[in-house]
């Protein structure tokens, strides 16, 4: 998991494009996807639940960045950054859902599935109009066994 380094913010003025620009980058974000709305210690893991009411449990011992966590730590668990982040002000801790959810291999290995199944049932225009006429001739030619 990667570590991003805190930004100093200056104080800049407030103004109505700022305040524009910063509302459409939240709806960005918020219709981007991944939005926790909930998380939860079951002990030896943190229950994340989402928007749509499905959730994900993943092991604390799998991420370093709760090395040190005693079990009243976990319940001080907040969801940050409009849904996207696991947030514990006491120390000042910010971990990403998402890089939490990719660091976990059997997770990702049936995300990459569930793409790749998706994906193969897309139909392009040049793949339907092949299947018309396809199917004007008869269907998919036969494979015929060339004799070596």
């Amino acid at each position: 998991m990667k570590t991003i380094k805190a930004r100093t913010l200056f104080d800049l003025p407030v103004t109505e494009s700022r305040l524009d620009e910063a509302i459409e980058r939240g709806e960005l974000r918020r219709r981007s996807g991944l939005q926790a709305t909930a998380v939860a210690f079951l002990d030896p893991c943190l229950a994340v639940s989402f928007e749509d009411g499905s959730g994900v449990l993943l092991p604390v011992k799998n991420y370093s960045e709760f090395d040190g966590f005693e079990a009243e730590d976990f319940t001080r668990l907040k969801v940050g950054y409009s849904g996207t982040a696991l947030c514990h002000e006491g120390k000042d801790l910010h971990v990403s859902i998402a890089e939490m959810i990719s660091a976990c291999p059997p997770l990702m290995a049936m995300a990459t599935s569930i793409v790749a199944s998706r994906n193969g049932r897309q139909s392009s225009s040049a793949k339907a109009e092949a299947a018309r006429a396809n199917g004007k001739k008869g269907g998919r030619p036969r494979k015929v066994d060339v004799a070596p």
